[in-house]
């Protein structure tokens, strides 16, 4: 009776055993790398390369902008819809924009990012963080890049919000990019030196 229990019980693994034994061996290929974030001609609200934010946000359609505000104190998005895919606030230190406006705002998001995790930029792009922010009242543009630096002696603060990210894309690492190419566009259109 034993023999009998032994022997089915075999049997039983043998056929699980072949079962689940693939037929042939499967290689996996690794996921293949996200293109990296470039600087290149044409912008959208004068600061953001638009093949870097297609790219990034997987946006296909016609990107037709929309500027509110002046050089000092402005805000740009495209496509004009709700939500909008891409936003870019800019503040600059000045006649009716004194620093302690600039450091108010920066504090200001700078503790919602921090609360959610965000990250901090790089030294080279001033004070600055990035982060997700998806079950809060900004859930309609989560990926948001702030920072606060210097250009031709003067504080400068841009944000960039994103509606969305493609899949894939490491968000986090595309907006501090963005931020790095903002800036130093920033610095070209404006005849300064970002940092200085």
């Amino acid at each position: 009776m034993r023999l009998r229990y032994l022997s089915a019980t075999l049997t039983s693994i043998v056929f699980l055993t072949t079962a689940c034994t693939p037929e042939s061996d499967v290689a996996s290929a690794p996921a293949p790398s996200p293109r990296p974030v470039v600087d290149s001609a044409p912008y959208i609200c004068k600061l953001v390369p638009e093949q870097a934010f297609r790219l990034i946000s997987g946006v296909t359609g016609p990107l037709v902008e929309k500027t509110d505000g002046n050089e000092s104190d402005g805000d740009c998005w495209a496509p004009d819809t709700n939500p909008r895919p891409l936003e870019v606030r800019w503040l600059r230190e000045g006649d009716g924009m004194p620093q302690e406006q600039l450091d108010f705002v920066m504090d200001d998001r700078r503790a919602v990012y921090i609360r959610h995790g965000g990250v901090t930029l790089p030294n080279e792009l001033g004070d600055g963080l990035a982060a997700y922010l998806p079950n809060t009242p900004f859930a309609d543009q989560p990926y948001r890049v702030v920072a606060k630096f210097y250009c031709g002696g003067k504080e400068q603060l841009i944000t960039i919000y994103l509606a969305k990210v493609a899949q894939g894309r490491d968000a986090i690492k595309d907006m501090i990019e963005l931020m790095r190419i903002a800036q130093k566009r920033y610095g070209q259109l404006y005849d300064c030196t970002p940092g200085a």
